[in-house]
């Protein structure tokens, strides 16, 4: 029995026991007593005693003309019917009722009829349109009432019925309005079946989460007023959710639920359906009997003929019960060897995802190690040809220098790219929503490839759209990446050209901005054929008349990160005419403050003391040396120490402004250091100094009691930024103490 019958019956169950004591105080007590008496016995499966009262109804609501009783004898006949599977007779009695609720005028009565009628032509394909119709006029007339249950069960049967048909677009409408109609209802039925259907429709959708989240609280509901039918159909769709997400051990158990509420609801169902089945049978032999015994004084050998042929009924009808039964058995068992398959091939997939699981965090620890050993000698590489670069006296070298630091920020870039694809595989890359200047990213991403553009000889462009809000709320990091690869692929693939950035307001929403980002270039172009390859990893465009390097993973990562930010790129191109590559990002305005927001935004030392003092903890001389020296510049005054014991012993001695913090040390490592420093100075500003990934020891970071984060190799500027922010910082903590 389906979600829609159970829940009409009960309403039916709910109205038979209201009949008589609300409407029609003048109508006899007789009639009020034949309405509960064919209630009371089509609930009790005694088929032939509820038709014989509803027809005695019928005939003495008849003489009265008592149209609201002729409805419910009609409704009630109807149901018994529909219980007896007679179909025909069933959609009679039930167009007999819509009749007289139609002359009564009663919302009440005319949407259980127009429901009824639907859930009649709804069960069979051929008829589905009719009953639609019949659903549309039941919610029409519950919408008049002030009663949640009557407004939101035929709303709940379409929605049902959609979802069968797995139109499931079509269903989502008619869920939402019986969510906001039960939400204050205390039924757990209602409630249960709700849940349930939310599931099966985001499941249907894909959704995975979504859809665990709603069967998890079906489940919750029917588990704690033992609603056995409920309890099972959200336990077996919630089994089929957690399949499709690969999480088999939860599946495996969801199905071991599943299968205990089963055999609980097939014992009691077999019951109900041998009640029913019973029911059934003397009702037939019972009207067989009456109309027998109404025609016995002129047909008396036709009586014995038709005792006997009632007798061998009853024999094949027992047979066929116990043909059923045995059916019922073997299927069952079927079921469970089924079960018992499913059990190991879920073991099996288990098995294999582990033996994934462990593959992957494998590859992770190694991109992570490789990070590290890799960034830590660009350090040393990248900061001292900045240094260098710096040194007026090296001027007829600054051609050389410039280009050593191109070379080791390639390096970098290509360590980065493979770095952040792993990561996108592996699902660790989230999106951060923090304020930022766009203005300020898109120039500083010009400047970034001011060395590049002036190798190919080319000319940058940029426009910024003047509606464009200035301070966004977003990942401006990713937004960045996107960026840079997008210029980095026009610059590198242009020579003697123009690079162009534009960026546009599309459309205003509220407090968010629709902003189209495009880059375009007149530089090779792309041929139709290659447009979709290139968005494929470690792919290539390789003309015969250049020689480009890199590792073909930028468009790629550019279409990953535009699908964490809900959109994709979109490419125009044709060979030898340049390239256009554009998105658009939905962003939240930043209202909140009127200074500028920090991407690059600089923080000034006005109000520090002259001389700062800082202490610099690293294993690794050569950083020791870049890092003293690039502080020394902006005349702090440095004072370097190669591990964490000896840091602990400078912090007891000495007061220093700010602390930068290797965290990979011999000894006690980074963390540490800092957990014991914080012993003993709480507000001395500690700075991360490291070339590991931060995400995966961001938390850690944190929670050891540092205040900041700077991953090498770094860029000076930001660095400098970075220092000076947390000084600041360390000020007006001062102050304010």
């Amino acid at each position: 029995m389906n979600i829609k019958y159970i829940s009409v019956l009960l309403i039916s169950l709910v109205s038979g026991i209201a009949f008589s004591q609300s409407k029609e105080s003048e109508s006899c007590d007789s009639i009020k007593e034949l309405l509960d008496l064919s209630t009371d016995a089509m609930y009790s499966y005694e088929y032939n005693k509820a038709i014989d009262y509803s027809l005695n109804l019928i005939e003495l609501a008849e003489e009265e003309k008592d149209y609201y009783h002729l409805y419910h004898g009609y409704n009630n006949l109807g149901i018994t019917y529909d219980e007896l599977y007679d179909t025909i007779r069933a959609k009679e009695s039930y167009e007999n009722a819509l009749k007289y609720a139609k002359i009564v005028e009663n919302d009440t009565l005319l949407w259980w009829a127009y429901n009824n009628l639907g859930n009649m032509f709804t069960s069979n394909k051929q008829t589905i349109d009719q009953g639609f119709a019949y659903y549309d006029k039941a919610i029409k007339a519950a919408s008049n009432l002030e009663d949640a249950d009557s407004r939101a069960t035929p709303l709940m049967n379409k929605g049902w019925t959609h979802l069968y048909l797995e139109e499931y677009d079509e269903a989502y409408p008619y869920l939402k309005k019986v969510e906001k109609l039960v939400e204050d209802i205390k039924d757990p039925y209602m409630l249960s079946q709700v849940a349930s259907l939310f599931g099966t429709y985001y499941l249907g959708k894909e959704n995975l989460e979504e859809s665990k989240k709603y069967y998890e609280k079906a489940i919750k509901i029917a588990e704690k007023d033992s609603l056995y039918y409920e309890a099972v159909t959200a336990y077996d769709g919630y089994a089929e959710a957690l399949f499709k997400n690969n999480e088999f051990k939860e599946a495996y158990n969801a199905l071991d639920k599943y299968i205990e509420y089963d055999a609980e609801l097939y014992e009691k169902e077999k019951l109900e359906q041998m009640e029913a089945a019973q029911a059934r049978f003397e009702t037939k032999r019972y009207r067989e009997n009456f109309e027998i015994a109404k025609r016995e004084q002129k047909y008396k050998d036709e009586v014995i003929a038709k005792s006997q042929q009632n007798s061998i009924i009853m024999i094949i009808s027992l047979i066929v019960m116990l043909f059923f039964i045995i059916l019922l058995v073997r299927n069952n068992n079927s079921r469970k060897k089924l079960i018992s398959q499913l059990k190991n091939k879920n073991s099996e997939l288990f098995s294999a995802k582990e033996e994934a699981e462990r593959l992957s965090m494998l590859k992770s620890q190694f991109f992570s190690t490789v990070s590290h050993e890799l960034r830590t000698p660009l350090y040393g590489v990248v900061g001292l040809t900045s240094l260098l670069l710096d040194d007026k006296s090296l001027k007829k070298h600054e051609s050389d220098l410039k280009s050593l630091k191109f070379s080791a920020d390639y390096l970098l870039a290509l360590i980065n790219d493979v770095l952040q694809m792993n990561k996108m595989e592996s699902k660790q890359v989230k999106l951060e929503n923090v304020s930022f200047n766009l203005h300020e990213l898109i120039l500083s991403i010009v400047n970034t490839f001011e060395f590049t553009r002036l190798q190919n000889k080319n000319k940058v462009h940029y426009n910024i759209d003047e509606n464009v809000p200035q301070n966004l709320i977003g990942d401006p990091v990713r937004l960045s990446q996107i960026l840079m690869n997008l210029v980095g692929n026009a610059v590198k693939f242009t020579e003697n050209g123009n690079i162009y950035i534009n960026v546009e307001l599309q459309a205003k929403v509220e407090d968010r901005a629709i902003i189209y980002f495009e880059v375009k270039d007149d530089g090779i172009g792309i041929p139709k054929s290659k447009q979709k390859l290139i968005f494929e990893e470690f792919s290539q465009l390789k003309p015969s008349n250049y020689n480009y390097q890199g590792t073909g993973l930028g468009l790629p990562i550019v279409k990953r990160l535009l699908q964490l930010f809900e959109s994709q790129i979109h490419l125009k191109s044709k060979e030898g005419e340049g390239s256009v590559f554009c998105f658009s990002l939905s962003l939240k305005e930043d209202k909140s403050s009127t200074k500028k927001a920090g991407f690059a935004h600089e923080v000034y030392l006005d109000n520090l003391k002259e001389k700062q003092k800082i202490l610099i903890v690293d294993d690794n001389r050569i950083n020791q040396v870049v890092t003293r020296r690039i502080l020394e510049k902006q005349n702090f005054e440095c004072v370097v120490v190669g591990n964490g014991v000896e840091a602990i012993e400078r912090v007891t001695a000495i007061d220093f402004d700010l602390i930068l913090m290797d965290l990979n040390m011999p000894g006690i490592n980074g963390m540490e250091t800092t957990q014991r420093i914080r012993n003993l100075s709480k507000d001395v500003p500690i700075v991360a100094l490291t070339a590991v990934e931060i995400e995966e020891v961001r938390n850690e970071i944190f929670a050891a009691g540092m205040n900041d984060i700077i991953v090498k190799p770094y860029d000076i500027e930001r660095f400098y930024q970075t220092i000076k922010r947390n000084l600041n910082a360390n000020l007006e903590t001062s102050s304010r103490n």
